[in-house]
């Protein structure tokens, strides 16, 4: 069951066959209640704009996720103009098929459908529309879909994303522009003083951050407690927690070199590690977008912890591509041959960071990317694959579904940022038609 609030809205007209269609609504409402986890709905079939305003009113302070627009008979726009009055949230359009071909037209809800779907467009509102009786498996399974891409819609238009600290010198890519941001996605940005950050952690008591090492001992092989990089990684992340629970931070986007090192004397990587784990997606260099590309891929999975990683390897043979970075990845994404292990920082040899190849499984690539002419999402598909770990650090190597040449060098003149984020699963349509609700250019790879 869908993790999910829907408005379903039944809408139709007297002068249509209303008994047909108060049978189709009690079956859809029958289906959707088995299906998502809270439903509000009027008691039947809403036949004018008068009753549908009523009905908005006494529900308008509620929490929504989704509104489901059913037009079982026709309807005119009316009806929909003012429902997006009340409630900004995406819309499902629903039409149904008629149920009889010859003599009276007796429900004409693909018309309804199409007038609705002609007023949302025009209004610049987020929509989609699916067409089908409720006893149908394919709608069905494309209702659900559209029930969590609407919900992931949503999530991101409240997302609130903490950047802790600035972006390393030449990484351009990890930086935004708040207000483009805002209007593309509804995102916004909660900044984090680093340097701050690691002079005020290390002054909490003990009590309040040993039960960050407690927590890592519970995933991580090889933790050594008393190590002095261990205790600053604890120090570090309870102090970051406190921000995120006094700012209702939903995920992070942190620098991490030089400054951890030079200035913390730790790695960063195990902080952004157990924060992924623990569902506050964090990606380093500060790159926001990567960050919002976790966000999305952990939300349209239903929780799977994403990985963030440099495209660093092909091999032609294998039509596969190596992910890596120095030490970064939720504790679950370890191979289970030899877990979540613990290491030293592959280029600055400091504790403390993951090391450890990633689980095979099939796995969905995806980028938040932005141009000088906005913004364009990148949607990818493979197999990581049953091998040994590539390279120290955390790494996967992938098998393609497309063939790897001519893919690399595609990304490559098209100037995708280095950053790819990957999650466990097939959420390719869901980001597809995630990309086509926000009207970005999305490129597939599939």
């Amino acid at each position: 069951m869908l993790n999910t609030v829907v408005l379903y809205l039944p809408i139709g007209r007297k002068t249509f066959d209303i008994g047909t269609a108060e049978r189709y609504r009690k079956q859809s409402m029958e289906w959707i209640q088995g299906s998502c986890q809270t439903v509000v709905a009027p008691e039947g079939i809403i036949t004018s704009v008068d009753e549908l305003e009523g009905y908005l009113d006494s529900i308008k302070e509620l929490k929504i996720d989704t509104i489901l627009y059913q037009s079982v008979t026709f309807a005119d726009g009316e009806f929909m103009v003012k429902v997006i009055e009340y409630f900004k949230q995406p819309v499902i359009v629903w039409s149904v098929r008629e149920p009889s071909v010859g003599g009276r037209l007796r429900l004409n809800s693909l018309t309804g459908g199409n007038s609705t779907s002609n007023v949302l467009r025009n209004h610049g509102h987020p929509f989609s529309f699916v067409f089908g009786n409720p006893d149908e498996e394919n709608l069905q399974k494309r209702l659900l879909r559209q029930f969590d891409v609407m919900r992931v819609l949503k999530a991101l238009n409240e997302l609130k994303i903490g950047v802790v600290g600035e972006y390393p010198p030449g990484f351009f890519f990890s930086d935004s522009n708040e207000e483009e941001l805002q209007l593309a996605f509804g995102v916004t940005l909660h900044k984090v003083d680093l340097q701050e950050a690691f002079q005020k952690c290390v002054e909490l008591p003990k009590e309040e951050w040993i039960g960050e090492i407690d927590r890592a001992e519970k995933q991580v092989i090889g933790l050594k407690r008393d190590d002095e990089t261990v205790e600053k990684f604890a120090q570090f992340s309870s102090y970051i927690k406190k921000h995120i629970k006094q700012e209702n931070l939903d995920a992070l986007a942190m620098r991490c070199w030089p400054d951890f090192f030079n200035n913390l004397g730790a790695a960063p990587c195990s902080t952004l590690s157990q924060f992924t784990e623990d569902g506050m997606v964090t990606s380093c260099e500060s790159d926001i977008h990567g960050s919002i590309s976790m966000f999305i891929l952990r939300e349209l999975t239903g929780g799977n912890a994403p990985y963030l990683g440099d495209m660093v390897h092909v091999d032609e043979e294998k039509n596969s591509v190596v992910f890596w970075h120095c030490g970064a990845g939720a504790y679950s994404l370890a191979h289970p041959s030899t877990g979540a292990t613990a290491g030293l920082h592959p280029n600055r040899k400091m504790g403390f960071a993951m090391d450890f190849g990633l689980k095979a499984g099939e796995v969905t690539i995806f980028r938040v990317s932005h141009t000088p002419n906005g913004y364009r999402l990148l949607v990818m598909k493979g197999n990581a694959l049953d091998v040994e770990q590539p390279f120290t650090g955390t790494s996967v190597e992938v098998k393609l579904t497309t063939d790897v040449t001519s893919t690399l060098y595609e990304l490559m003149h098209a100037g995708y940022e280095p950053h790819y984020a990957l999650v466990y699963g097939d959420v390719t349509k869901k980001l597809i038609e995630l990309g086509r609700i926000l009207g970005l250019e999305t490129n597939i790879y599939l």
